[in-house]
């Protein structure tokens, strides 16, 4: 990474800026960036952050460093307007320190929904059902024009809503969050409620109800709020003094830039396509060497990345077989049907291949239509070619002869020599054929031909 500093004395202190989804390449910019700061006996890491929200796997990878960290860590929701949500609240929970700007937001926090779709129902916690009335005065006084009404059985408070999964993921994100919350002494009850009802707080009342330490206009106000102030970390306690402070701006470096490129879905799935059409290109014509080496390079960094995002292994068995029939129709024609299978598995498995419904973290729908418009086109183009080399007539071998012309070289009875596609053949006839006479091959067997006269010679 790159390290921007301005000699000075005083407190180091490090800013890490996260701007957008969190994902790989933003947990491994801010895991390294945490670690160095340890080995560089930094006194106070500062994380910008932004985020709608991002990958459970990543958010979690980065907490686990957080919590253990014997660096203080001040999570500041800036500039104005900016949010913490989903996966930047349980980071927000998880910081020594946790600071909004004025106009932002964090909250919403439920999780999506596996497998793409809806967000997931949400289990409601069973509550307590009213106590119903005497039977007298249920019915009222008897009045005429009075009518009741039953409120239907799937609207009644305290079932819980959603399959089984559904319930377990709530429950398991709901359980995180709340350690989270009684290991920092935050609001324990809004965090349970923003995972369960999707709850968002601006800045403010985010303050006022314990689920954030400070509000301040910049950093240089977070710094100066936070000098003197005691931070219990992994072991210990450590006192602040930010009076006078060395800042040092932590730039993302060509690794993060790297990850961030091939953890996008989209150059996911193109890789792993540029792969196995350069390998079926390499098979298919071998020698070149260059389909195979930009095959094998291509599909390792696809498959590096694959296991950096939520992979729908349905999807991705689909994709595999998919081209797993495209190439049986490019080696063993079979006139379109592989290669008609191979595209309906390809395009349903590329449409469900990721496992979530983040944005940002699906395949565009034009590329997928644009790899299967030309998957298509290849199948079109191989059982094209298969067709009109079936129905070509034969131009070489022994089969070529039938059918063939050829000429007596002597008069003969029976049997003698003829001349055919520029070769002299012992032929064989039902009659007999003058010298000069233009003769038809019916059959051939070893170097002996049978002959006959031709109708229009």
């Amino acid at each position: 990474m790159v390290v921007l500093a301005q000699p000075a004395a005083g407190a180091k202190v490090w800013v890490l800026e996260i701007d957008g989804a969190i994902g790989p390449a933003s947990a491994d910019y801010f895991i390294r960036s945490l670690e160095d700061a340890e080995d560089a006996g930094v006194d106070l890491v500062v994380l910008r952050l932004d985020t709608p929200g991002g990958l459970d796997k990543s958010m979690r990878d980065m907490i686990k460093v957080l919590l253990a960290s014997r660096v203080p860590v001040a999570t500041y929701v800036s500039p104005n307007g900016a949010r913490a949500a989903s996966a930047g609240t349980y980071i927000m929970y998880a910081s020594h320190v946790a600071a909004m700007a004025p106009a932002t937001n964090i909250g919403s926090s439920t999780p999506v929904s596996i497998g793409g779709g809806s967000p997931l129902p949400i289990p409601q916690a069973p509550q307590p059902q009213p106590e119903e009335p005497p039977a007298d005065e249920a019915a009222g006084d008897g009045g005429e024009g009075e009518e009741t009404s039953e409120e239907p059985a799937a609207a009644k408070p305290g079932k819980p809503s959603g399959t089984a999964m559904d319930r377990k993921v709530v429950n398991d994100a709901v359980a995180y969050i709340r350690g989270i919350a009684e290991l920092r002494g935050r609001n324990v009850e809004w965090a349970e409620q923003t995972v369960r009802e999707a709850s968002n707080l601006p800045a403010r009342e985010a303050l006022e109800q314990n689920v954030i330490d400070l509000v301040v206009e910049d950093l240089d106000e977070l710094l100066a709020a936070l000098d003197g102030e005691t931070i219990a970390i992994e072991g210990g306690e450590v006192t602040l003094d930010t009076s006078d402070n060395q800042i040092e701006r932590i730039e993302p470096d060509w690794r993060y830039e790297l990850l961030g490129l091939i953890a996008d879905p989209n150059v996911a799935y193109l890789l792993l396509m540029i792969g196995v059409y350069g390998l079926i290109f390499e098979f298919y014509n071998p020698g070149t060497g260059v389909g195979g080496v930009a095959g094998i390079i291509c599909l390792l960094l696809g498959a590096y990345a694959l296991q950096m995002l939520p992979v729908n292994y349905a999807g991705l068995a689909l994709v595999v077989v998919g081209l797993g029939l495209l190439a049986a129709e490019a080696f063993t024609p079979s006139f379109g049907v592989l290669g008609t299978g191979g595209v309906i598995a390809f395009l349903v498995g590329s449409l469900i291949l990721f496992d979530t419904d983040l944005p940002g973290y699906r395949v565009s729908i034009p590329i997928i239509l644009a790899m299967t418009a030309a998957t298509a086109g290849l199948v079109v183009f191989v059982a094209g070619a298969a067709l009109r080399a079936w129905r070509s007539p034969v131009v070489s071998g022994g089969e070529a002869l039938i059918g063939a012309e050829a000429v007596a070289l002597e008069d003969f009875d029976g049997e003698g020599s003829v001349r055919a596609a520029g070769e002299v053949w012992h032929a064989r006839s039902g009659g007999p054929v003058a010298k000069g006479a233009v003769l038809t091959v019916t059959s051939r067997e070893g170097l002996d031909l049978t002959v006959e006269p031709r109708e229009d010679a």
